[in-house]
């Protein structure tokens, strides 16, 4: 059983930056791209960024490339999405999430569809004050 923990949140301003993290304990993450996704208030929840654990290979959201980079250590099975210049509209629950994913389980298609992931973590605020 996969189990995410998020850390990191909080309340910053505009430009600021903040590190999400993102624990992970359970099977084999080799077979597994792992993922960040964002909920405000009354919307749906939105791809940010994820990346496959074994090869590293991330992707973005249009809205944040450039700004906010996805990271793996994994020695820690640790996740990181380091958000830089921080914008009002970037205010959100951030979530971890984590989906099987692997040329050994013929799952080569990044997905960016919140409801095709199967493991989430409990979300951590992330607010940005303008």
């Amino acid at each position: 059983q996969v189990q995410l923990v998020e850390s990191g949140g909080g309340l910053v301003q505009t430009g600021d930056s903040l590190r999400l993290s993102c624990t992970a304990s359970g099977p084999n993450f080799d077979v597994y791209a792992v993922g960040w996704f964002r909920q405000a208030p009354g919307k749906e929840r939105d791809f940010v960024s994820t990346i496959t654990w074994s090869g590293g290979s991330t992707y973005y959201a249009d809205s944040v490339k450039g700004r906010f980079t996805i990271s793996r250590d994994k020695a820690k099975n640790t996740m990181y999405l380091q958000m830089n210049s921080l914008k009002p509209e970037d205010t959100a629950v951030y979530f971890c999430a984590a989906i099987p994913w692997g040329p050994q389980i013929g799952k080569v298609e990044v997905e960016y569809n919140q409801a095709e992931y199967d493991y989430w973590g409990q979300g951590t605020q992330v607010t940005v004050s303008s």
